[in-house]
């Protein structure tokens, strides 16, 4: 099993009627030039790719935007046009007065299978005070959270809220709650790899290519920046692979990602293993 686990479905054709929103979602992403991807040409990557799942993931800045970007009831509808390929994951804007009935109607009724938020967008730390209740929800039914972490390409956003260290409080205080710092936390990856060291809650992704080659990139973050030896030894079961599509292309990220020279079972680990350890889907492998 493969699976991606960072997937902005800002830019597929089925939620995409509205030609006011589809603007919203371009000046929210920073992408302009790209069309609308049909379902067929999203499988076709996948297939390209060797992939079987993709994690979509929701936009809501609704106190800012005036409306979600990418809303959890399109992403529930998404992942019900297609089940076996698709995961959803919700998106909270904790601003709004509704936030903690709606969180729970997405894990009750929409069935989406975590939270997604990102910080920097929303100008809170970890710890913010309006991000607890959601954390609460998220232990109640056992639903495990993706941060966006690192640097950020779309506007209006600052990096001081998702710099790993930050979220060091909230891993220590919170130890039931599964927390993925995405993107490596690049350009912050030894922090990163702190982290997951001291909690094993911590977990991380590969969406992390901020430069035009997949191959060099990973080259420079896992064998320079980091060791490969700490990823095949050490941070084997908390690495998830990610593209963050469509910002990136997936199907060199997953070619790169097998060149790295690591072990088979580490490569198992990363592409499909850890993410449904994450998702609560699959028992945690002995260390």
């Amino acid at each position: 099993m493969f699976i991606d686990m960072h997937i902005h479905p800002d830019f597929y054709k089925p939620i995409n009627i509205d030609e006011k929103l589809l603007e919203i979602r371009h000046k929210s992403m920073n992408i302009h030039l790209n069309g609308l991807a049909s379902l067929d040409h999203v499988f076709n990557q996948m297939d390209c790719a060797g992939i079987d799942k993709l994690c979509l993931l929701g936009g809501d800045y609704t106190t800012t935007n005036g409306v979600a970007v990418v809303s959890n009831e399109e992403i529930a509808r998404l992942v019900n046009l297609s089940p076996e390929r698709f995961i959803g994951f919700a998106s909270m804007d904790p601003n709004r007065e509704d936030a903690e009935k709606e969180l729970e109607n997405a894990f009750k009724n929409l069935k989406l299978k975590g939270l997604k938020l990102n910080l920097s967008r929303l100008k809170m730390y970890p710890m913010d005070e309006r991000l607890v209740p959601l954390y609460d929800l998220c232990l109640k039914y056992n639903k495990p959270v993706i941060f966006h972490s690192g640097v950020s390409l779309e506007p209006d956003c600052e990096m001081r809220f998702s710099k790993p260290l930050e979220f060091e409080t909230l891993a220590q205080k919170y130890k039931d709650l599964r927390i993925c710092l995405a993107h490596f936390g690049w350009p912050w990856v030894q922090d990163t790899a702190m982290l997951m060291l001291k909690f094993h809650n911590v977990y991380t992704d590969t969406a992390l290519l901020y430069f035009d080659s997949a191959r060099e990139f990973y080259k420079r973050v896992f064998t320079h920046d980091l060791a490969i030896t700490w990823i095949d030894r050490s941070l084997r079961h908390q690495i998830m692979f990610g593209s963050n599509n469509p910002r990136f292309e997936q199907i060199r990220m997953a070619k790169a990602l097998d060149e790295l020279g690591l072990r088979e079972s580490t490569l198992k680990l990363i592409k499909g293993d850890n993410a449904l350890v994450f998702l609560g889907e699959k028992e945690v492998t002995p260390w």
